[in-house]
């Protein structure tokens, strides 16, 4: 557990109490020590700090709820996430988009060999993201991670013949600074194939897709952008980082789960998908997007690597801390 700060002893020191200062800060530094561990099983992978799940990596194929299309049957990807006070932090298979799933990635409108592949909309049945294997789980002193290998599969006209575009290699990165957990979201994707991957210029699709807890609506939540948008004005701006928030279901305490977009990405600073509070009742989904202005294409052999942070906090965004949060990230 946290070792917890005693206010009452941090008055101001004399000059001459040297051991004062030094008391302090040992407190002050234990404030975020942690013991991080990662624990894999046949269907999922689980990161936590000090016996407290931070997220949890599906390997196995989850189900959509009962009465719906097992086409939206999907492996790799991330529910949930949580925040520092235990919180749940991410939503799966709403109501509205039963492909949406916490935290996870797909290309969208693609092209290959003049056939059209859809690898995020699963009820087109042209392609999907699943998971392939695990490469490595890693745990050192204030981190605990685990990497993997994703695929982009493509059925061409046939269900039952598949192919691989995308092999990626995505590597996943926990820890806690300053009373948040950071997580860095890696994504490294190859064509594996014998044809370009053309990517037309679209509203949404890419390299990582949120969507929040299903009681965040236009009442209790919002989005705050690194340029000061939020889910009015948010839609195909560029931000560095985008900050969304909502209320717990009880009180009126808040979390934030924020991404920080990193600047060697593809299209830097990206464009953004953001709902405005006319879609679903104002419900949050959110989607960096490197082809929402401009098309691109993935050659044979071609390596795309995309990098982003992720911050969940307690309560409301503090753009001064984000930005600080930011320049380290990216420094």
């Amino acid at each position: 557990m946290r070792k917890p700060i005693f206010f009452g002893l941090m008055h101001r020191p004399s000059r001459t109490c040297t051991p004062c200062v030094f008391f302090l800060t040992l407190v002050s530094f234990a404030a975020d020590a942690a013991t991080p561990s990662v624990r894999e099983t046949d269907a999922s992978i689980t990161v936590s700090i000090d016996d407290r799940s931070i997220l949890t990596y599906h390997k196995a194929d989850v189900p959509p709820p009962e009465g719906a299309d097992p086409i939206f049957t999907r492996s790799g990807f991330i529910h949930p996430v949580y925040s520092p006070s235990g919180t749940v932090v991410t939503g799966i298979h709403p109501d509205d988009h039963y492909h949406h799933f916490g935290l996870w990635h797909a290309w969208v409108e693609c092209e290959i060999e003049g056939e059209n592949v859809d690898f995020w909309n699963l009820k087109e049945k042209t392609g999907r993201v699943r998971y392939a294997k695990t490469l490595s789980l890693s745990r050192g002193s204030d981190s605990a991670g685990f990497t993997v290998v994703q695929e982009h599969v493509a059925f061409p006209g046939n269900q039952d013949k598949e192919r691989v575009i995308l092999r990626g290699v995505f590597t996943v990165v926990a820890r806690l600074i300053d009373g948040a957990y950071e997580i860095d979201y890696k994504t490294v994707q190859t064509n594996v194939s014998s044809s370009s991957l053309k990517l037309p210029a679209y509203r949404y699709g890419g390299p990582i897709a949120y969507r929040a807890p299903h009681h965040w609506d236009r009442t209790n939540s919002d989005y705050l952008s690194s340029e000061g948008k939020n889910r009015n004005d948010g839609h195909t701006t560029r931000s560095k980082w985008i900050a969304m928030w909502g209320e717990k279901k009880t009180g009126s305490e808040a979390d934030t789960l924020t991404i920080l977009c990193h600047r060697e990405n593809h299209d830097f600073p990206q464009r953004m998908r953001v709902w405005p509070e006319t879609s679903n009742n104002g419900a949050i989904f959110f989607n960096y997007v490197p082809i929402q202005e401009f098309a691109w294409k993935i050659s044979p052999g071609q390596v795309s690597i995309m990098r982003y942070r992720l911050v969940v906090q307690n309560g409301k965004p503090d753009p001064h801390d984000l930005n600080k949060r930011w320049n380290r990230f990216v420094r």
